[in-house]
């Protein structure tokens, strides 16, 4: 299967499942997608690069370990959850602007930053388990 054709398209590929996993998960409130199906293509990015080049490869790549990549989209999807406690509504409404500091607004909504806590999860968790079977197996 590591044959210099699929050596040489491998990255090219990546570069482009990664950059489809993007447009999938900012289009993901109107349309299907999101944060999973995006983190999916992704971690599936990933692991065509690791087919090609090697664990060694695809962690250099990411540069950041998927577990700590895990590990920050569940607090980021955690503190996006809590934010409308601080604008006096019920934990996980939608909130367009997010109170930064009183009087202050962000005008960015907290859903999509829970998308994107869901898709460093989906990419950090999925490439820590595909990294593992292609270390191990």
């Amino acid at each position: 299967m590591n044959t210099l054709i699929f050596r040489t398209v491998a990255p090219y590929l990546a570069v482009l499942m990664v950059l489809f996993s993007v447009f999938v998960l900012l289009r993901g409130h109107n349309e299907p997608g999101g944060g999973f199906i995006g983190g999916l293509v992704a971690a599936s990015a990933l692991a065509i690069y690791g087919f090609a080049f090697g664990p060694n490869a695809v962690r250099r790549a990411i540069v950041i370990h998927p577990n700590a990549l895990a590990g920050f989209g569940t607090l980021m999807a955690a503190l996006s959850g809590l934010a409308p406690l601080f604008a006096g509504k019920p934990l996980l409404t939608g909130l367009w602007y997010l109170p930064v500091v009183q009087g202050v607004k962000l005008p960015i909504s907290n859903v999509l930053i829970f998308d994107i806590g869901v898709y460093l999860v989906v990419v950090g968790s999925i490439t820590s388990i595909a990294l593992a079977l292609e270390e191990h197996g």
